[in-house]
Formats: structure tokens, C-alpha cells, sequence
């Protein structure tokens, strides 16, 4: 545990808080509002009591200063439950994707009496060797290294860049809309006071304790993953399965590392059945 004061993590709730709590655990430099509204609410529609937040160093949660984060995975694990704590949840499923599946791994792994189930989207098995597996595309290779090349404290800049990024991770199935990418993403901008703290989540280290133990995963897991996605090619997500016992994976033919609302239906269907079988 590096961090030796809990951030604040500002979080918020969807639908009946009777009904069975789920946590939405978001991706690297993404606020809870890369949780688009409108599917957090088509899932509370489906009988769930849905929560999303923004990490630590995004939205208006706590930051920190740009360079040297205080806290590694773990601490962002614990996040997680300190936000179920901050509800009066004892127990809740969870969805994490891309970076958030890989926190919400942790969090199943190290508070397994926390977690009733575990959905993860778009991510990559934690603590295991996946030098064998596909790397991401050559071409978000170079956009990746584009990003060294940003002034993250311009606001132009910025937005370019990750306007440009959500291109480049779309998938193959759906056309993209930059209009709509850009107005949402300037929305996260102003929300968050910019992005520059949350590079901070490229630095981060941790979780070698964990290292080789996903076969302990007690959580029933469900992995969701698109056939083409450019950052973490599907066979991530189906090693994940293959790590842990009883795994299932849902393919979304031509989804990229997105969470396009063409698949929504798809998604929410599977991730209300596999929250009502656990």
C-alpha cells in the first residue's frame, strides 16, 4: 500500500437501491462518464441498482500531481470498495473495463467476500505472462507515441488527441461519430479540470502480490470482448478465461475497445443474466 490517505472518490447512483448493486469501474485517464448515462440507466431499468465513479486523478475525484502518482493498483482496488463502503453496500457485482477490468481483478482477488460476481470488458488477465499473446495494432502503436508529443495542460491538444483516440479504438462494425466523440469528450474535459493528472495512471505499479493467482478468482466471471479491439486483441480476454474456472466470454463481432451503443443491448443482456445467475 503506497497512498497513506484515502482520496476522495466522488461516485453516483443509478436506479432502486433495493435491487442488486452493481460497481462500473472505468478504463485509464476515464471519468465515470466514459459510463455513458444512458446505459447506466437502460442497466437500473433491467432491476439494478448501478454505480459509477471516477478514479482517483479523473473527474472530480482526488488528483495528484502529474509524474509521480502516490498509489498503485492495489490502492485503486481499494477505491472500489471504499466507494461500496461510502453506499453501505457489503457485497455488489462488478464490471470493469479496460484498465477498471484489470482493478476490478484485483478487487475480486483481494476482498473476494466483497464481490459477487465480476464482468470484465475489454481488458487483460492480471498478474499473468501474456508476452505470447497479440500485442496491440501497429497503428495504435504510433498513436500511443503520438501522445508524448502532447502538451496535456492544452486544452486543444488534448481534445484533438482524445478525440483521435476514440477513433482509433472503435471497431470495425460501427461508423464513428466524431461530433458526438467531441462534445463528450470536451464535457469530460471541463468536468474534470483537464487531463493532466490523470496521465498519471500510464505510471502506475503494483499488485506483484497477485502474480499467478487468478486460478483463486472466486467470483463467477464474465468477460466481454470485441473481435477488434486494437489495444487488447480478443485473445486477452480469452485468456482471462481460460485463467479462471467456469469463465464465459461474449464475442461482439467487430467491437473495438468501446462501448458502442449498437452493443448495449448485447452487453446489458448478458451482464443482467449473469448478476441474476449469482
Amino acid at each position: 500500500m503506497i497512498a497513506m490517505e484515502r482520496p476522495e472518490i466522488v461516485s453516483q447512483t443509478f436506479g432502486d437501491r433495493t435491487h442488486p448493486p452493481v460497481l462500473l469501474i472505468m478504463g485509464a485517464m476515464a471519468s465515470m462518464l466514459w459510463w455513458p448515462e444512458a446505459l447506466c440507466r437502460k442497466l437500473a431499468n433491467n432491476g439494478l441498482f448501478v454505480i459509477r465513479y471516477d478514479n482517483r486523478d479523473t473527474g472530480r475525484s482526488t488528483k495528484y500531481a502529474p509524474g509521480e502518482p502516490p498509489y498503485a493498483f492495489d490502492d485503486m482496488a481499494d477505491d472500489a470498495i471504499q466507494v461500496l463502503d461510502s453506499h453501505g453496500i457489503q457485497k455488489a457485482h462488478i464490471v470493469g473495463m479496460s484498465l477498471g477490468g484489470m482493478i476490478a481483478q484485483f478487487a475480486a482477488l483481494k476482498h473476494p467476500a466483497r464481490v459477487a460476481s465480476l464482468t470484465v470488458i475489454s481488458s487483460s488477465p492480471v498478474g499473468t505472462d501474456t508476452s505470447h499473446l497479440p500485442t496491440m495494432t501497429e497503428a495504435y502503436m504510433q498513436h500511443s507515441a503520438d501522445g508524448a508529443k502532447v502538451d496535456w495542460s492544452n486544452r486543444d491538444q488534448v481534445m484533438d488527441y482524445i478525440v483521435r483516440d476514440a477513433r482509433e479504438i472503435a471497431g470495425t462494425a460501427h461508423p464513428f461519430d466524431e461530433k458526438r466523440t467531441k462534445g463528450f469528450v470536451e464535457q469530460d474535459y471541463d468536468r474534470s479540470g483537464g487531463f493532466l493528472s490523470a496521465t498519471n495512471h500510464f505510471m502506475l505499479s503494483g499488485g506483484e502480490e497477485w502474480q499467478g493467482r487468478l486460478h483463486e478468482m472466486a467470483a463467477p466471471l464474465l468477460v466481454i470482448h470485441g473481435t477488434a479491439d486494437p489495444i487488447f486483441p480478443v485473445e486477452h480476454g480469452e485468456a482471462l478465461v481460460d485463467a479462471v474456472a467456469g469463465a464465459r466470454i461474449l464475442r461482439i463481432e467487430g467491437g473495438g475497445h468501446e462501448l458502442h451503443p449498437d452493443d448495449w443491448a448485447a452487453m446489458t443482456d448478458a451482464i443482467v443474466a449473469h448478476t441474476q445467475a449469482h
